[in-house]
């Protein structure tokens, strides 16, 4: 039997699903010989990197069109490995603009294609969904509406869950994580989530300190921490925040963050996902170069673009985009976040219900049979 899978995920967030992937895939077999695009965390369970997802990383149509050389040797070098290694298995996850491209050379070539976690096309390119029929085999979806979509378009789809579910795991309760970084418990505390790609938090971390050291000036009784990406080079913190004495940059304890804190304001994507499911109420902000803003405009077909508010199919958390992402729009936001017990609570029971419409733990293991049985 063919023992090769390739996997292309281009993202953090995919280097982190992708992980547990590849964890389940080498212990039902650990013969097989995994490759493609990945991250540390794939790397750290077996898989063999081509590129590393740090080398992937843009924001925006206008930063993708920057480095279109780059992405069009990626994907001249993706093809020939498809030829030279010829895998069982293609395995995308998310990261639609090259791996659709990627979908349609291994379906001419006779590879199997598996996509786990789907694009999100039913924001923003609904058309794509009958190409997709035409060259991916079998999909793992993660969201719930997910699966009827793709089976109405003819592709074999399976709800299996969010692979959020197996990692959301705290390493210190409230009382040891307040003691070891000296924070006040009788204080409230605001989390930053500015993002884990470089371009994300250049753009979205200054704003956030403009907006809370505003709020602090009005509520002193404010401590403010900061979760610090392990996918940003250090000193790009360092100059965005040269003056550490009202805040905390916290590295490895962002889910403490998200568990911890009172209201968390977050870069829009995977974080604001993770955040709902430890039932934080948060505020979910974004912002690219204006050129992606205005084709995005004229591409996305939905009223929001916060994982938590599309799975709710309701807007249960605040969004700020672009020129809304301002202090003065925050700030009675926060207000009401922070100190409407009411607000606070309907916030947290309508987060409770997104974690029920998530399905069972198990996504990885469920996904990685079915990639499997693709390879009989």
């Amino acid at each position: 039997m063919n023992n090769k899978i390739m996997i292309i995920a281009g993202e953090a967030s995919g280097d982190l699903h992708g992980s547990g992937l590849v964890k389940e895939l080498k212990a039902k077999n650990s013969d097989l010989h995994i490759f493609g695009v990945g991250g540390n965390k794939m790397q750290q369970q077996g898989m063999e990197l081509i590129y590393h997802v740090n080398e992937m990383s843009v924001l925006g149509f206008w930063d993708v069109l920057k480095h279109f050389r780059f992405f069009k040797t990626v994907y001249k070098n993706l093809v020939k490995k498809l030829d030279h290694e010829k895998p069982a298995v293609l395995v995308l996850i998310d990261y639609p603009g090259l791996n659709l491209k990627l979908a349609k050379a291994a379906h001419q070539r006779g590879i199997k294609v598996a996509y786990y976690i789907a694009p999100q096309v039913w924001a923003w390119g609904a058309k794509r969904i009958k190409k997709m029929s035409q060259t991916v085999n079998k999909m793992a979806v993660i969201i719930p509406f997910e699966e009827k979509m793709y089976r109405d378009a003819g592709i074999d789809a399976t709800f299996v869950g969010h692979p959020l579910l197996e990692i959301l795991q705290i390493k210190s309760n409230k009382k040891e994580f307040f003691a070891k970084y000296g924070l006040n418990p009788k204080y409230k505390t605001i989390g930053l989530l500015p993002g884990s790609r470089p371009l994300e938090v250049k753009r979205l971390l200054p704003a956030m300190m403009r907006t809370v050291r505003q709020f602090k000036r009005k509520y002193l009784e404010i401590q403010v921490l900061i979760g610090k990406a392990d996918s940003v080079d250090p000193e790009i913190y360092n100059q965005l925040i040269p003056e550490k004495r009202d805040v905390q940059l916290l590295e490895n304890y962002t889910y403490e963050i998200m568990k911890h804190s009172d209201l968390l304001i977050v870069a829009s994507g995977t974080a604001t996902l993770e955040s709902a499911l430890f039932e934080t109420p948060l505020i979910i902000v974004y912002k690219v170069d204006p050129v992606s803003y205005f084709i995005g405009k004229q591409l996305v077909k939905i009223d929001s673009i916060g994982l938590v508010n599309v799975i709710a199919e309701k807007k249960i958390t605040p969004e700020f985009i672009q020129q809304q992402f301002r202090a003065e729009n925050l700030i009675p936001e926060m207000e009401n976040l922070l100190f409407n017990e009411n607000r606070q609570s309907k916030t947290i029971n309508d987060l409770r219900k997104i974690k029920q419409k998530l399905g069972e733990v198990g996504a990885s293991e469920k996904a990685a049979t079915m990639i499997l049985g693709m390879m009989d």
